[in-house]
Formats: structure tokens, C-alpha cells, sequence
């Protein structure tokens, strides 16, 4: 599939505005005590840069779609915010091992071609010690997750690659290089966009 979704790309940020406003503590909280060298892992419009663009943060994005990277690039120019921005894969990060003091990831993994590859990468550029923030929408359970599986190829198609069935946490719990230190259900998100998971993760 291509990496190229100019349509979504473009509706993507009028498409979640009311859900952005429920997001928000959850943002704040992704960045949270974060400071140095940061990665906003999958970037797509920008939606984190408000909340990264600050004192303490030397900041890189990276994203596969050079039209979300059209609209972070004016996003981040708006807010008068010096970013690092990259064309690239989560599953090979342009970037050399121990790179990073904290990578943040935001409803992405779900659209990248392997999650384990991914977050491979993550423990790879993430120095010791640095953590990786996540905040992502899950597989869910019973019938719910059948309607996923169910819906996800034609989803999939309408939302830049997303896929509805991913069982993310496995990949940071089974990731030698982490210790997953927090793992948390959040009240958003709707079936079928639910759950929606928050966690912590550091690269020991």
C-alpha cells in the first residue's frame, strides 16, 4: 500500500478536532517530565507539536507521508517551532542507536507494516535509560474485536493504513530492551476505535 494519502492527509485534522479535545490530557501527559533529545515517532500533522514545541526539548519528527509532512512543516512554523522533521519508517529509523533521551508515539502504531519491527526500533535509538511514551488504540475483546477484524480492511483503506486489530502492548512487553513500567486503559475512543491505551516504556 502506499505511504502517500493526500485525501486523508487533508481531512485529518478537521476529522479530529471534537476528539482532540478529549485527547488532550493524554497529550499533556505523553510529554510529561520529557526533556532532550525528543522523537515524535509517526508525527502525521503535528498534532503533538504544540505540546512538545517547549524549553528543555530538542525535537525530531519523522513520518512516512510527505503530505502529513507538508502540514507539520506549517503546523511547526506556526508555532515559531524548531523541528528536526524527516521522511521516513518506524520499522528503520534513520537515526544512530542510543540516540534519543525519549521517544513519543501517538496513535500510530496501528498504521506502521509490523508493530514488533517498530518497536524494536524505538528500544534501538532510545539511550539507556530514555523511555518511550505511547498512547495508542488497541484490539479489543468478544465481539468487539470481531467487528475489527471485520471492518479493518476497508478501514484500513480509508484511513491512511490504520488497522484496527493491533495487539501493541505484546510488542513492548516481549521487547528485551524495555520494561514496560505503566499500562493504562484511558476513557476514549468508541468501538471501533477503542480501546485506547496508554503506557510507558524504558529502555533499561
Amino acid at each position: 500500500m502506499s505511504d502517500e494519502h493526500p485525501v486523508f492527509a487533508a481531512l485529518y485534522d478537521p476529522l479530529t478536532r471534537i476528539a482532540e479535545h478529549r485527547l488532550r490530557p493524554h497529550r499533556e501527559w505523553l510529554v510529561e517530565d520529557i526533556s532532550g533529545r525528543v522523537l515524535d515517532l509517526g508525527c502525521g500533522t503535528g498534532a503533538m507539536f504544540p505540546y512538545l514545541c517547549r524549553g528543555g526539548i530538542d525535537l525530531h519528527a519523522l513520518d512516512p507521508d510527505p503530505h502529513m509532512l507538508a502540514r507539520a512543516e506549517e503546523r511547526a512554523a506556526a508555532l515559531d517551532c524548531p523541528i528536526e522533521l524527516h521522511e521516513g519508517y518506524a520499522e528503520t529509523l534513520p537515526y544512530p542507536d542510543d540516540h534519543f533521551d525519549g521517544v513519543v508515539v501517538s496513535l500510530v502504531l496501528c498504521s506502521v507494516d509490523s508493530v514488533e519491527e517498530s518497536v524494536a526500533e524505538i528500544a534501538r535509538v532510545l539511550a539507556p535509560g530514555g523511555e518511550c511514551r505511547f498512547l495508542e488504540h488497541v484490539r479489543a475483546e468478544g465481539w468487539r474485536a470481531e467487528f475489527q477484524e471485520r471492518l479493518t480492511p476497508c478501514w484500513r483503506h480509508l484511513a491512511g493504513g490504520c488497522r484496527l486489530d493491533r495487539e501493541t502492548p505484546r510488542a513492548f512487553v516481549a521487547e528485551p530492551r524495555l520494561g514496560v513500567e505503566r499500562l493504562q486503559r484511558v476513557p476514549v475512543g468508541v468501538t471501533p476505535v477503542s480501546p485506547i491505551l496508554r503506557g510507558r516504556a524504558v529502555r533499561e
